[in-house]
Parts: structure tokens; sequence; C-alpha cells
């Protein structure tokens, strides 16, 4: 019969190629996969073989190649009889499995979806055992027809649930044993069957509105409406803006706006809702200022007490659908403040927003913004050096703020003196000190330079020193994602520095997959190169806040814990708890240009509000422990959302009880 290949194909920004997957099978039922990906100058590049048991499990299996950011990923599995064995850089095991059980690989290609559709598709209760834990299951949620000129098939959309914190949808064949067809990230990544490729958008569409359907659905049964008027009493405020904590009192919230603040039992309130707050802290909402926001983000967002995040580059329609879905409380989700992505056409481009190559047309992209109320763009890494001058002076003229990347080429300095109001991550402004204008930092380079050349940066150096001064006469501000770059530190086996501190919480899947390195660190003097650089970059962020440069508080990675991480490395950095607290939410608001509205505690803003069962303006890694949420006139239990989400609670909620006269 011959070996059988069916050729996938990955493309990005409405159909550019940007990677594939050959599945061959052979006579013997051996299959090899070859994956690679390339997006933003950066992805993984894998080989996988395997062979399957009668079950549709894995009977053996193994991958090498190479990460998103370069690390080597070597994994192994095997099963004999009721023993199974697994190595990979990060962990090993071995365990009994009696029975039908599916090995999870940590770094495989997305061809790990047939095995997975395949075996379930064989089983009558429609749950499949994992190894080396879990369960997962499958459900249908929409059907659709493809065609390829004269060529239809049927197609369905499964949804995947037991690995991770939400649903993973993948496309599927109809057939008695069904298999990949297409895996789609909406707004980001089409990975469909080569030669279908024209109904990849039609597919996108219709998992929109499937996953909608789902989402809307959970938002209904997280959210607890708060009509009329809530007494949030005896609570101690903290004041964002002088970063202390006030005495007792009592805030009242009118339609979710805060009507008065007054001293706990100082006048008789007549309200519809009383939370008793029982002397706990009363925080303004949180900010993310740092997010790439997706449809199942809400949750972990809004756990963590993050009531407004700011989107720094999406799908320009998915985000403002999902802006949409927001505000019109179909979508649990933070309120987003968006940011313009303008990049510079290049084969290493990313697409997200507007791809540009003339200065025309990045006044176009500006003015579509604009017209869209975004209150700052962002340039990316292939954006002409030469452009940014007339691009910021332009923003500028229409009243928006300038951030983004250092583009290729140029240096920090060079990008505040022509205009940048904001820079975004520590390794994009310490590069200002490792590179020429010859240097190509939209290759791993902008990783692997400040991971091997920090360590020996002299702060003290004139260098170092009049970059900050320029900075702070400048006024421009700092988003170091710090939390998000400790993976250039993190090795194989190392549980990420996000989660480590409260693992235990997490699904054991995502355990798991949270012991895996993601750079090439070769051997302890590497390692230890690599960490005490980081440990620079910690100490250059408190350097700067403390010469007055501002900085924001923000992630790019995993929602919810890795900000809770971020204010705990501030505090590292040097600055106070309530200082870092301000950081999160003044400073935020202020940066945002949603001051007026939210941000602090006062009478006239928003009430998202945060109420704590801890105190962070002592101990910041109470930060975790939220009891409730409101926003927009509704309250969240973050215990509820944990648990729908596969995740153990970090506080207990605190009851909301009917109004009374005080």
């Amino acid at each position: 019969m011959g070996a059988q290949t069916t050729t996938y194909v990955a493309l990005v920004d409405g159909g550019k190629n940007a990677g594939h997957q050959v599945v061959t099978r052979e006579d013997d039922g051996t299959t090899h996969v070859d994956f690679i990906f390339k997006d933003n100058g950066r992805g993984p590049e894998l080989k996988e073989t395997y062979a399957l048991a009668p079950d549709g499990t894995f009977s053996r299996y193994e991958v090498h190649g190479t990460s998103t950011f370069g690390a080597p990923v070597e994994e192994t599995f095997s099963r004999n009889g009721d023993e199974v064995e697994w190595r990979s850089k990060s962990d090993n095991g071995k365990q009994a499995v009696h029975g039908v059980g599916l090995y999870t690989p940590l770094g495989g290609s997305p061809a790990a979806f047939s095995v997975a559709i395949s075996a379930l598709a064989r089983r009558a209760d429609g749950k499949l055992p994992l190894i080396p834990s879990g369960t997962l299951t499958m459900r249908k949620v929409a059907d659709a027809e493809v065609a390829n000129g004269s060529d239809k098939r049927a197609v369905q959309l499964l949804a995947l649930t037991g690995i991770g914190f939400t649903p993973t949808y993948v496309w599927a064949t109809n057939d008695a044993t069904p298999r990949l067809f297409a895996f789609i990230a909406p707004g980001f990544l089409q990975l469909i069957e080569e030669g279908w490729e024209k109904n990849g958008d039609a597919l996108e569409a219709r998992q929109k509105q499937a996953e909608s359907a789902s989402l809307v659905d959970l938002q209904k049964r997280l959210v607890h409406p708060l009509a009329g008027s809530t007494l949030i009493r005896n609570v101690r405020v903290f004041d964002s803006e002088h970063a202390t904590v006030g005495p007792a009192s009592d805030v009242l919230v009118r339609d979710g706006r805060i009507a008065s603040v007054t001293a706990t039992g100082a006048n008789k309130v007549l309200a519809d809702h009383v939370v008793d707050g029982g002397n706990r802290l009363l925080l303004p909402g949180l900010f993310d200022m740092h997010a790439h926001f997706s449809a199942w983000d809400g949750g972990l967002h809004m756990a963590a007490g993050i009531t407004t995040i700011r989107d720094m580059g999406n799908d320009n329609t998915t985000l403002q659908q999902l802006i949409a879905d927001g505000n019109a409380g179909r979508l649990l989700s933070p309120h987003i403040v968006p940011a313009g992505f303008i990049e510079g056409e290049s084969p290493m481009s990313a697409r997200n927003g507007f791809v540009i190559k003339n200065l025309d047309e990045a006044k176009h992209a500006v003015d579509w913004y604009h017209a869209h109320n975004y209150p700052q763009i962002k340039i990316y890494n292939s954006f002409p050096p030469a452009l940014v001058r007339p691009i910021a002076a332009y923003a500028h003229s229409k009243g928006m703020r300038v951030s983004g990347h250092v583009p290729a080429f140029m240096r920090a300095q060079e990008a505040v003196e022509q205009g940048y109001d904001e820079i975004q991550h520590i390794n994009q402004v310490l590069l200002n000190f490792y590179v020429d204008d010859k240097t190509d930092t939209r290759t791993l380079q902008r990783f692997y330079l400040p991971a091997e050349k920090t360590a020996d940066l002299d702060f003290s150096s004139k260098p170092v020193q009049d970059f900050i001064a320029l900075l702070v006469a400048h006024k421009t501000v700092i988003d170091p994602t710090l939390a998000t770059f400790e993976f250039l530190h993190q090795r194989d086996g190392e549980m990420s520095p996000i989660v480590a501190d409260i693992a235990d919480h997490l699904p054991p899947d995502v355990q798991r997959s949270r012991r895996s390195a993601e750079m090439k660190i070769p051997d302890d003097a590497t390692a230890a190169r690599y960490t005490k650089s980081f440990d620079k970059m910690v100490q250059f962020v408190g350097l700067a806040y403390k010469a007055g440069v501002p900085i924001e508080a923000g992630t790019d990675e995993l929602p919810g814990f890795t900000l809770q991480r971020e204010l705990e490395l501030y505090v590292r950095a040097g600055l106070t708890p309530a200082q870092v607290l301000q950081v999160a939410t003044w400073n935020a608001a202020k940066y945002a240009r949603v001051l007026d509205d939210r941000g602090s505690v006062a009478v006239g803003k928003r009430a998202d509000l945060v109420l704590m069962d801890g105190d962070p303006t002592t101990n910041m890694s109470d930060i975790r422990k939220v009891a409730v949420v409101f926003k927009d006139g509704n309250a969240y239990y973050p215990s509820e959302i944990d648990t729908a989400l596969g995740i153990k609670p970090f506080a207990d909620p605190v009851a909301i009880g009917p109004g009374v006269a005080r």
C-alpha cells in the first residue's frame, strides 16, 4: 500500500505561510511527524515518531527538536503491558496502568490531537484516562462542510477538556476513525490540511460562534448581579494615589459606580445588598498592562482581581469583538484598553494589527486606531527605524501615546529621543547596551544577549546612569514584564517561578508543563550566568524606579498568576508593597489614560473593587488571596472561577446579604 502522507499548512495574518505539519504513516503503523511553526522570529521545530496500541493510544512515542525559544526538546514514552515509562528534559516516571491510558506529550505537535480524537471515539463513556494523570473528555459542538474544488467533506468541531484550564477546540474529520483536519487559534493561527486552506476563515468564524456560546454560559454561571446599590461595610480602603491604607470605612456602590466613602457606621445607608468586609483590605481593581487577550483568559484575570487589562497586540477584528462582548456582559472579561499594533514588513514580521511598508501606510494605521478610540500605538520589531520619529510625532499630534519594542537596528536610547513614551519588556530596555546598527533583534538574540551580558553590566557606569537620566528626563515609562523573563534562567525540571509557590493549586498537567525550560542552557555555568543576569534585571527596575523612571505592571504570559509574581518581583527590586500596589492601580490607570474612570476608590469612579482575604500592603504574597471582585455592578467569587478552571481556590468567598438600613 505504501506510506500515507497528510500535510497541514500553518497560516497567520489572513493567509501568510508560517510553517507546516507533515504526517506520514508507514505500512507497519509507525507515524512520523515533521512540524515547524515560525512567527515573530521564533517558533518550535519538532520531529515525532510514534506507534499506536490496538486501543488507539500511544504504545511508543518520541519527539526531538527545539522549543519556541530554542531549548532542546527530547521526550520518549513506551508501554509494555501494564507498565509505562516516560522521560523528557523536565521529568521522567514509571507507573502501572491497567486498561486504556493516553500519554500526554509535553513537547508534541498538534498531530497528537489526531491520536486523542481517535482514541476517544472508541470510548463508550466519552472519557479517556491520561498518563501521567487526568481524564480527557470530548464533545461535538458544531458541524461544517468544506470544499476543495469539487471535492467536499464533512468536518466536526470538537471540544476537548481535561488538559489545561479551558477547553481546546479542534476540527476533525467526520468518519469512524476521526483525525485532525484543522487546529485554529482565532485571530492568530490556522493549521489546516493542505488544499483546503480557503475554508480556514469560514471554519474560524464557525468556531468563534461555538466558543461564544460556551463563554456566554460560563459568564452566566459565575456572575452574581448586584442590581441597585451595594454597601461594602467595615473595610480598610487602599489609597492608591498616596500608597497608604485608610481607617475602617463603608463604601456605597450604586449602579456600578462609587457613590460614597465614609467612616464605618458614620451614616445610615439603605442599600439593596450588604457585604460585611470584616476589616479586610479593599483595593481598586488591579491592572495588567501587558496582555494579549483571548476569549478564555477572562476567568484567570478576574480571579486574580484584575479588572482592567491593556491589550498590547491582537488581531484587530478579533479584539474589537472581544471588547464588544465584554462590554455587553456576554463574556467573563476585564475591561480592555487597546494598544494599536504597527509592524514593518519583513520575513520575520509579527502579523498582528497593521503591517506597513512606508510612512503613508503607518499614518493610515494610526488614523484607524485613533478613529477606534485607541489611546496609544505599539511599534514592533520590524518597524522601519527611519519612520519612528515621524510616526511618533504624528501619533502625538492626535493625542496618542507611543510605545513598543525597539525596532531592529535601533537602540532604546534612540527610540526615546525620537518619541517613545514607553518601552515594553526589560530585555528591550537593556539591549540598549548590547546592540549596534547591525544587530538583528528580530531573532532569538533579543533574549540570549540580555541573558549572556546583563550579568556583567556595571549599573554605576556612565552609559547606564546617562540612560536612566534620559528616561527620567523624558518621563519614559518602562513595562518590564520581569516575571515573564524568568524563563531566561529556568532549567528543565524546575518549576516555573511564576507558579512555583502555588503549584499545588494547579491541575497536574499544568504543573507538569510548567517544568519545561524554554531557553537553551547547556551547563551549570550558563545557568548561573543567566540567573545572575535576571537578578540584575530585577535590580535595574528598582534602580530606575528610585531614580524617578515610571514603571507599570504587565505580564505577556499566563494571565492572573503572572501579574501576582510580577508584583512580588517589584518588592524584590526594592519597592515597598504599598508602592507596588500603587504601580498596579493608580500608575496603570494613569498611563492607560483611564484615571478619571478607575484606578482608585473614589466617588464617581467605576466600582471595580477587590476585597482581599489578606494584606498585600504588608505581605505581597497575599495578593493571591482574593475573596470577592466587583465589576460593572456585579460580584465574582474567585473561588468559584478557580473551581470552574480546575484550580484549588486561594480564599473563601465573603457573603453578600440583603440590604438593611444602617
